[in-house]
């Protein structure tokens, strides 16, 4: 019960001293009230309900059973609930028995009138619902719906809501009528607890799903209620009924933006998002071409009048969903944005900390794809600089570096000098992503902006900050060679007051690679010796490999680097020991057949000879080429030449071009991508999962038989392909195993019917079509058990004459059917013979090609020459640019390389250029450059493919596998 406080007015108020309280007086007694219950710091605020005993509180909920006590002490009853709950919330859970006795004890608690009490009730059935026994909960259906029928608004919605919670499907029709008339009452609260309580059905199972559906006239009268918060529900459970209706979307998004009758904010901003689906949705489909306002299609034309309308809101939160999802439409034009651009322009101003981030992030989204459109905002996003947050100062430089001119780069790196000196590095880290971005837009400027991330290498940082700016600037070397020496003194002045071992190694291996090739590679070796002096032993390793390269890559600096690294013979480290004895030994192998000769002094720049290796140099074949693989490739070919019987009992020795193919796996490809991330980024490269995934070999399978043990080792496994229905008694998969001259068939056969056994299981292909190839031996499958998986074999032979090309098989599972018990699993009468049909599937040319990337596309493109190359132009009948490219790779079965598989959204129509490596079966490596490009507004795709390998047959095989 609440207390009754009698009213007073100014000339009733208390005496005090003879006279009325005055300002002075009444804060003084509320400082005195404070006081009185103030917690001191070195206090434990203790709950009242820390030392709660279940049996205890039991017992008192028997208190429930007593019609005197809950009607005259409805508070004690309150106080026994919310012990329950916490019980219950706490994990001191009721037994079946306990719970259905407190359950039974609070409904009849309806018995009072007491609304806290009421309130508490409700609140405790919602809890126990899902808990108690579904039997008990239906008890309470007749009091909730009496509730849900009184003249109490506060009652009916909370009974609405609990009802929801404990019926069915069957029992929401019996109660169908009062919801109805609940979504559409004059009460707001109780229009909107039904509507939200229909929210919660529809997505509770598909049978409430189906009764909700039939509410849709009463929703649609819900937003046109005078209460804001109904129309907010009501458009979300109109649009949640019509989710899966595409039209029946397209029209309630017209209906509403046309109608101009919704007045809730909440409910305009569910209405602009619903119509940025639609537009996306569109977008995606290919119906939209060119801009947003150009556009002739009614729903397109429709949806963005009614987004710029809405920019002209009275309340902020419409205007700010309107501007965000005009600025995220795909493709967007700068004169679709220019209003959007605008009103966000006007925020930036805002005097609410809240409103000026929103606006500032969603312009920096934008500056990614249309930095000119948000230039116009520079003037204000410079003002934001010193902002109060660092959330909006941070976000401000990087929109400005992202929308600046060539002209105004120093005088922004100005301001953002002082400014990084006052911001955590998480901060830092941000911005020195976006000046490496800048970089990549000004190259010209490399110097000052090198100069300037370089400056903040020797402030004070932490270990991401400073590693985000060293990545930064050897991407940015990578990116912009111009700046490679300038860059490279930088991290050499670095390292030598480096306190990260990490960086100090990557910087070393880094000079080591582009230090030789630079102007005057002697500059770096004094940085790098004193590594070896000053450092510990991994910096010290990584200095003896880093002067190894110098010495291996420049002629003229061997001598001088041989006395530095016979000085590391004597080391303490094992690891700088073993690569300085093996360098040295190598160098002086390479000095005694290839001593160098230095010009002489008065000859002309132009007469001196370049200071390389000669190409038989031993220091340059064993210290500065790599493996053609990487060391979890060579492991995983080494395993797979082991797993291969044939080639264990050869005398032959092992060597580089005598172990099998290894395809790149989706890992392989992963780790990839994730360190040019990390180079671009400044990515975390120490997390992830760093332990190496075991790679199973599909072909194991068949080296465990013996009659196929002549065939050697499978070149490649193709993924299994499904050659049945997945509901079907039979399921059937073929995964296709490639060796030089057969293909070997492997059916994966799964008996699905309980009570029968299938015998002598072979699968019968039928090659008649085929100039290719032909059927020359099936190897059976004794016994599939129900439920049991089992692998029968075709073996293919192909021509020897015949040129690959695709080949399609009918084939057909034959087996003898044998009833068992299912029980036991004993025979209950004789077999006999069944055929079963199977899908077509196809031998395709890609089938011969392994999906094997290559480091350095453009080098091995120019090693393999064009002696061999195919050209060809294909016209292809594709919508979307992401499409043509998947296809293309399909067709070809190769491995993108240098992440052409992607297309960059911001392309626009411009052609896309494809790198794909693989090596054929023949062992010849193929590589392809393909230019795909959309073909105007019809649709349809032009693709010029070159296709190189050694061999001009392989280049043509490869070539004709588009279609």
């Amino acid at each position: 019960h609440r207390r009754t406080i009698p009213k007073t007015t100014m000339g009733d108020q208390p005496v005090e001293n003879g006279g009325p309280m005055g300002m002075g007086s009444m804060l003084k007694e509320v400082q005195d009230l404070a006081e009185k219950f103030k917690v001191e710091e070195d206090e434990q605020y203790i709950s009242p309900y820390a030392q709660l005993e279940k049996a205890t509180v039991l017992q008192e909920a028997r208190i429930f059973h007593d019609p005197t006590a809950v009607r005259e002490n409805p508070r004690k009853c309150c106080t026994v609930i919310a012990q329950l709950l916490h019980l219950q919330n706490t994990g001191q859970y009721l037994s079946s028995t306990e719970a259905t006795d407190v359950f039974f004890g609070v409904t009849k608690l309806f018995m009072s009138d007491d609304a806290s009490l009421r309130r508490m009730v409700y609140l405790f059935i919602k809890d126990v619902a899902e808990t108690c026994n579904p039997d008990d909960v239906i008890i309470v259906t007749s009091c909730l719906t009496k509730d849900m029928t009184c003249d109490v608004d506060l009652y009916r919605g909370n009974a609405l809501r609990v009802l929801v919670r404990i019926v069915d499907a069957a029992m929401l029709g019996a109660i169908e009528r009062y919801v109805k008339q609940a979504i559409v009452d004059s009460s707001g609260q109780v229009s909107s607890s039904a509507l939200v309580s229909a929210s919660h059905l529809f997505v509770s199972n598909p049978d409430c799903a189906a009764v909700v559906r039939r509410w849709i006239s009463e929703a649609t009268e819900a937003t046109q209620s005078s209460n804001e918060m109904v129309q907010f529900h009501a458009m979300q459970l109109l649009y949640q009924i019509k989710a899966n209706d595409r039209l029946g979307v397209s029209r309630l998004v017209t209906q509403y933006s046309q109608r101009n009758t919704l007045r809730s904010p909440l409910a305009l901003v569910l209405l602009i998002r619903y119509t940025s689906k639609l537009l996306h949705d569109e977008h995606a489909d290919g119906r939209i071409q060119g801009s947003y306002q150009e556009s002739t299609a009614p729903a397109v034309k429709a949806g963005f009048q009614f987004l710029e309308a809405s920019l002209r809101h009275k309340s902020e939160l419409v205007v700010f969903e309107a501007s965000k999802a005009l600025c995220t439409l795909p493709s967007a034009e700068a004169q679709d944005l220019s209003s959007a651009i605008s009103v966000l322009q006007l925020f930036l101003s805002s005097p609410k900390p809240t409103v000026r981030f929103a606006a500032i992030r969603v312009l920096a989204t934008v500056a990614n794809t249309l930095p000119r459109v948000v230039s116009k905002c520079n003037e204000d996003l410079e003002a934001l600089i010193g902002d109060s947050s660092r959330n909006i100062a941070t976000l401000a430089i990087t929109t400005l570096l992202k929308t600046g001119s060539e002209n105004s780069i120093e005088r922004l790196l100005k301001q953002i000098s002082a400014f990084l000196t006052e911001i955590a590095d998480e901060y830092k880290i941000t911005v020195v992503r976006s000046l490496q971005k800048l970089c990549l837009t000004y190259p010209s400027k490399h110097r000052v902006l090198v100069g300037f991330l370089s400056n903040f290498l020797r402030e004070e940082g932490g270990f991401d900050f400073k590693r985000s700016i060293v990545n930064g600037i050897i991407s940015l070397i990578r990116a912009v060679p111009e700046s490679t020496e300038s860059s490279l003194l930088h991290l050499c002045e670095f390292i030598e007051d480096c306190e990260f071992t990490m960086l100090s190694t990557q910087i070393l291996h880094l000079l080591g690679e582009l230090g030789p090739a630079t102007s005057a590679p002697a500059r770096y070796i004094r940085f790098i010796y004193n590594r070896v002096i000053l450092e510990n032993s991994a910096v010290r390793a990584a200095a003896v490999s880093a002067l190894t390269k110098f010495a291996a890559s420049c002629p003229s600096l061997r001598s001088s680097i041989m006395t530095l690294l016979k000085r590391s013979l004597v080391d303490e480290d094992d690891e700088t020991r073993d690569r300085a004895a093996l360098s040295v030994a190598t160098l002086e192998e390479a000095m005694a057949k290839f001593p160098y000769v230095p010009p002489p002094e008065d000859a002309e720049a132009e007469d001196v000879p370049a200071d390389k290796p000669s190409p038989e140099d031993p220091a340059s074949v064993v210290l500065l080429e790599g493996l053609p693989m990487t060391f979890d490739k060579l492991e995983r070919s080494m395993k797979a030449y082991m797993s291969t019987p044939v080639n264990m009992a050869s005398a032959d020795p092992i060597t580089l071009s005598t172990l099998p193919i290894v395809e790149d796996t989706v890992a392989d490809l992963k780790k990839t991508e994730q360190a040019e991330i990390d180079d671009f980024d400044g990515g975390d490269v120490m997390n992830g999962d760093s332990t190496p995934q075991e790679v199973a070999d599909p072909a194991a399978v068949v080296y465990e038989i013996p009659e196929l043990a002549s065939l050697g080792r499978a070149f490649r496994s193709s993924a299994p392909v499904p050659l049945t229905e997945s509901e079907t008694e039979y399921l059937v998969t073929c995964t296709k195993h490639i060796f030089e001259k057969h293909v070997v068939l492997q059916f994966t056969v799964q008996n699905t019917i309980e009570d029968q056994r299938l015998d002598n299981v072979t699968v019968m292909v039928d090659d008649s079509e085929s100039e290719t190839f032909n059927a020359s031996g099936e190897i059976a499958c004794e016994q599939v058990k129900y439920g049991e998986s089992k692998n029968c074999f075709t073996v293919m032979e192909r021509g020897d004459d015949a040129p690959l090309s695709p080949s399609n098989f009918s084939a057909e599972l034959r087996f003898s059917v044998v009833q068992v018990d299912p029980a036991t699993g004993e025979e209950e009468g004789p077999g006999f013979e069944e055929e079963y049909p199977l899908e077509d599937f196809e031998i395709a040319t890609s089938d011969f090609m392994a999906k094997v990337t290559v480091p350095d596309f453009r080098k091995s493109w120019e090693t393999v020459g064009n002696a061999g190359e195919v050209l060809e132009k294909f016209a292809l009948q594709f919508k979307k640019m992401e499409d043509a490219v998947t296809a293309v790779i399909d067709f070809l079965g190769m491995q993108p390389c240098d992440g052409t598989a992607a297309v960059k959204p911001s392309a626009g129509n411009k052609p896309h250029m494809l790198h794909l490596s693989g090596v054929f079966v023949t062992g010849q490596q193929v590589l392809a450059r393909a230019q795909i490009a959309m073909q105007g507004e019809n649709g349809g795709v032009v693709l010029k493919i070159a296709v190189r390998s050694e061999d001009e047959g392989v280049s043509r095989m490869v070539a004709d596998c588009i279609r």
